[in-house]
């Protein structure tokens, strides 16, 4: 019997996966269980759609990230901390880097983008995760206040 599978089953597919099972498991267990779906006709044109609209909308979505990613290597952030002897009081973290990319214009979550804690004067490199495999690098320079 084939099913077309709603969630991930360990050891059996992938989600939108069709898949060929024994009709007791499929009857028993999977379709009660809402991890799976009866295969018709009809359920694999559905299936064909919405694979289609998916695979369209996640075009859009890596397009938009990779002309985010171009814009971020263009861009170099001052951050200004206050200091003494080029050794910051505290350290600049994610959050500084999201706030300087705010003022820019940049809107990004500060969940995504990775910096090691910075505690001296100096350059340095955040890494902004943008989508699944895109990631760019934002090139910041910490200053201490004046």
């Amino acid at each position: 019997m084939q099913v077309i599978l709603i969630k991930d089953v360990e050891n059996l597919g992938y989600a939108n996966d069709i898949v060929e099972v024994r009709p007791g498991y499929a009857n028993n267990y999977l379709i009660p269980q809402g991890y799976a779906k009866s295969a018709t006709a009809s359920a694999r044109k559905v299936l064909a759609e919405n694979l289609k609209q998916q695979a369209h909308k996640e075009a859009k979505l890596i397009a938009d990230a990779e002309a985010l990613a171009a814009k971020l290597a263009e861009i170099a952030l001052t951050i200004t901390a206050k200091a003494e002897e080029g050794r910051i009081f505290g350290s600049v973290t994610a959050a500084n880097v999201a706030e300087a990319l705010n003022e820019k214009g940049i809107a990004v979550d500060r969940k995504s983008i990775s910096v090691d804690p910075v505690k001296t004067i100096g350059a340095y490199e955040a890494a902004v995760k943008l989508y699944k495999g895109i990631s760019a690098t934002v090139k910041f320079e910490v200053v201490a206040e004046a």
